[in-house]
């Protein structure tokens, strides 16, 4: 390789960012999109793109009053970004929003430059981060049914490009050779795959059941903490920097609350607004602990000019997920980064928390209010919780055992021949317990 091909391999891949806004008083205009201002949208796609190390050579909000079904953006605005593309080539354009693939090959024959939208370029950094064979599946399965549409080759001067699975060229490329039949028996296959996953984990959910350790689950906007306050709280060490989408690969971890109850905590893929459809169906498998959790625990990033937007998309994702409005009860925020926040705005902040029971001001990277936080899943846990006197006979071993396994036996006495127990139980198995005695057996 000469020193000229080495040089060209390390410098920056440059990118061009657009974000297309469409006017809001465009009766097409989504709800999503009037949450938070075109410049926070841009702000996020240029964090998307640094996400897999573009560098932004431009970034623009480019106002459009219709979607134009040939190129999206307007002819105007396409010849001034051609001729700027002319005098300052990049390796990509980042189109923040959903293009068909008409759209993105008209925009790169216009703008003689490649083009990737939105869903693709999420695909891209979920490619580059899933470590596990679970998850190189899952980002497997969400890409091939999005690139079904669009068998477009990736540019020759990206090809060095590592990691993701093709939009930017690599180690994926070869899936762009594929045909539909061949896209479609791949996908068949991934899908038997994934089905032995959710099989696996419904296992993992049954045996710790048998524990029982309730399970508490990190869900949350990308970027907001989750896996800081993760590491926090359980010493872990999973990856956690300011970059979206840190964290892709579920984690697990015991933790001991202060009331010396044991749980599962568990962290989770960021959301993001406008998730791609693809990926909310591919990463079910690893979302169903979040679904099945006994307290959701929504980290929000309370710096963040856009917080109340990006909990509204949360509380989007969780819907699609099939997360009812009655599961309130059992969520709780933390309001995070609070060390960002100005003195007297995390004074304002923390008196409006105080007054709320399902909120905890935190810092995930200090501490502050963590151990407020355990208390208040503690508490929550024990609103669920019903403490019973049993007394049985002391020969009575699968009734010993199904208490066991479903409950925490708090204290256990014999007295001629007889058990006398203290039992803490969920509502649920409080409910079990009683039908158990009733008939005989669950």
């Amino acid at each position: 390789m000469s020193d000229h091909e080495t040089l060209e391999d390390e410098r920056p891949r440059k990118a061009l960012v657009l974000h297309p806004s469409l006017k809001s008083t465009h009766a097409k205009a989504k709800a999503a999109d009037l949450r938070r201002r075109p410049e926070a949208r841009l702000a996020e796609a240029v964090g998307l793109a640094a996400a897999i190390d573009l560098q932004p050579a431009r970034a623009d909000v480019v106002p459009v009053s219709t979607w134009r079904p040939a190129t999206l953006i307007g002819p105007g605005k396409m010849e001034e970004l051609a001729a700027w593309i002319a005098e300052n080539p990049v390796d990509v354009v980042v189109v923040d929003a959903a293009v068909t693939p008409v759209q993105q090959r008209n925009l790169e024959k216009g703008l003689k430059a490649k083009v990737i939208d939105r869903t693709g370029l999420i695909l891209e950094i979920f490619g580059a981060r899933a470590r596990t064979k679970e998850g190189r599946l899952q980002v497997e399965l969400a890409h091939l049914n999005y690139q079904r549409s669009r068998l477009v080759r990736s540019w020759t001067h990206l090809e060095r490009q590592r990691g993701g699975f093709g939009f930017l060229g690599g180690p994926g490329e070869s899936q762009l050779e594929m045909d539909r039949r061949l896209i479609g028996d791949r996908i068949i296959r991934i899908k038997e795959d994934l089905a032995q996953v959710v099989n696996t984990r419904a296992l993992h959910r049954r045996a710790r059941q048998k524990v029982p350790y309730p399970v508490v689950a990190l869900v949350g906007y990308t970027n907001a903490g989750k896996s800081t306050l993760f590491n926090r709280l359980t010493s872990a060490d999973v990856m956690a920097k300011d970059l979206l989408f840190a964290t892709l690969d579920p984690t697990m971890r015991t933790l001991r609350l202060p009331s010396g109850r044991n749980i599962i905590l568990s962290d989770t893929v960021g959301f993001i607004s406008e998730l791609p459809t693809h990926l909310v169906a591919a990463f079910r498998a690893t979302l169903e602990e979040v679904i099945s959790a006994d307290v959701i625990l929504h980290v929000r990033d309370l710096s963040h000019p856009d917080t109340d937007a990006q909990a509204a998309d949360v509380a989007d994702v969780l819907a699609s997920l099939g997360v009812a409005e009655d599961s309130r009860h059992r969520r709780l925020e933390a309001w995070n980064k609070a060390d960002q926040l100005p003195a007297e705005m995390r004074e304002t902040v923390q008196n409006q928390a105080d007054r709320q029971d399902n909120a905890v001001l935190i810092s995930a990277l200090t501490g502050y209010g963590c151990d407020t936080l355990l208390e208040r899943i503690d508490g929550m846990l024990d609103a669920d919780r019903v403490e019973m006197d049993v007394t049985l006979d002391a020969g009575d071993g699968a009734a010993i055992a199904w208490l066991h396994r479903h409950g925490e036996v708090l204290e256990m006495t014999e007295e001629g021949g007889s058990l006398k127990l203290s039992v803490a139980l969920s509502q649920a198995e409080a409910g079990k317990w009683l039908k158990r005695q009733e008939t005989g057996r669950v």
